[in-house]
Formats: structure tokens, sequence, C-alpha cells
């Protein structure tokens, strides 16, 4: 029995979001227990997975600039920070961008 079928037999009812590290599966597992759950990748898998795309030489100006997005006060800050962040690496890094 998997831990989240006996979470279930033990009275939870529901989960509402989880942390994942987007492994492939693992998701769809969830789902088939608990099928209103929202998900949300953990930031530092997100940020492994978008800086494994960057050459050696660009990753220290890269995480400087990324940093800035992680680091915003505010939501409208680090929206500012993304947009900056994907113009200045959008043509060379666009998959990390997109990730």
């Amino acid at each position: 029995m998997s831990v989240l079928t006996d979470m279930r037999a033990r009275g939870v009812e529901d989960i509402l979001i989880t942390a994942t590290d987007n492994l492939n599966g693992f998701n769809d597992m969830i789902r088939n227990v608990f099928p209103q759950f929202k998900t949300q990748i953990c930031v530092v898998h997100q940020i492994r997975n978008a800086y494994r795309y960057v050459v050696w030489k660009d990753k220290k100006a890269f995480t400087r600039d990324m940093k800035q997005i992680y680091d915003a006060p505010t939501k409208e800050a680090a929206v500012a920070a993304l947009e900056d962040f994907a113009g200045l690496w959008e043509s060379k890094y666009s998959y990390a961008i997109r990730s």
C-alpha cells in the first residue's frame, strides 16, 4: 500500500498543496489519491534545473542575475526582476528561462 493510500485510510481527506522535485510520475501518483491537489516545484530544484544548462563561464553572472528574482521583496518586484533576467539571458539560454 502506498504512503498516500495509507494516509487516505487514516482519515486524510485532501492535500491542498505539495512541494515536489518534479519526479516523473510523482504528481500523477498523488492525483490518483487526492485529485484536487495543487503542486509547486521546490525552488531549489527549479534553480538547479535552470542552472544545469548554463555553460561554466556564464554561471557566476547567470546566478547573480537570477538571485535578484528570489531576493525580491514583493511579488511585483520579482516579476520585474524575472522580466529583466529574461531580457538578459533569453537569447542564450531560452530553455533555462522557460524553466
